[in-house]
């Protein structure tokens, strides 16, 4: 979701920075490098040293609802939608229609922040929906994906995953999907070491239509 549909760059920073107010000796630019697209919980586990799940479960609710708060403070742009995306989810959204899903958001992120970011950038959410919650094991895990496909009621090797983080891609492969990789959050080297089935600068180079099917068709125009 953050760095596939829309940009909370700004936010992530700024809720990092208040919380090395907190846990002193934070490498922010290190964290940035490999945190995103990792759960919340799993990145406090590593990066403060958080072991009680009560605490943990306070403190990815602080550090979400400070990604929000950040995301437009000090004349911050807040989060936006990434290129792309608008056509594409204004093509998908009636699919809410058929009688099973055609398309999941899968993402690391809690459902409370997830649903608050996805509200702001004005996509709705869709019938499958998959987050930090609902798997044990996050990304580069195969599960969220697995789950994903499960609730649009297809085998994983139907879907096609669209991600912008390593560990995102490492997930839809080894759950058995093929992968558009975005470089929208890391550089071209670092999606390419991971061996998406396809890398796109963003969505704005890839077109969705609902197929006659249920399913939806896919065009990647790639220089």
């Amino acid at each position: 979701m953050d760095g596939t549909l829309v940009d909370s760059t700004t936010g992530v920073i700024g809720a990092w920075e208040t919380f090395a107010e907190t846990y002193s000796g934070l490498d922010i630019q290190n964290i940035l490098s490999s945190a995103h697209g990792v759960r919340t919980v799993d990145n406090l586990r590593k990066y403060c040293g958080l072991t009680s799940e009560a605490e943990l479960e306070k403190e990815v609710a602080r550090f979400e609802q400070a990604i929000v708060a950040s995301s437009t403070a000090n004349g911050r742009k807040g989060i936006t939608l990434l290129p792309g995306v608008r056509s594409i989810i204004d093509e998908l959204a009636p699919g809410k229609n058929n009688p099973k899903p055609c398309w999941a958001i899968v993402t690391s992120a809690t459902h409370a922040y997830a649903s608050a970011a996805l509200k702001i950038g004005g996509i709705p959410i869709p019938d499958a929906f998959v987050t930090a919650e609902d798997v044990t094991q996050g990304k580069p895990y195969p599960d969220p994906y697995l789950l994903g496909a499960q609730k649009c009621g297809v085998s994983p090797g139907k879907c096609l995953v669209v991600e912008d983080a390593p560990s995102g891609v490492a997930s839809g492969l080894a759950a058995g999907c093929a992968v558009i990789g975005l470089i929208t959050s890391h550089t071209k080297e670092q999606m390419e070491a991971e061996r998406p089935t396809y890398l796109v600068e963003n969505l704005s180079s890839v077109s969705m239509k609902m197929g006659a099917n249920g399913g939806i068709d896919v065009v990647i125009n790639i220089d």
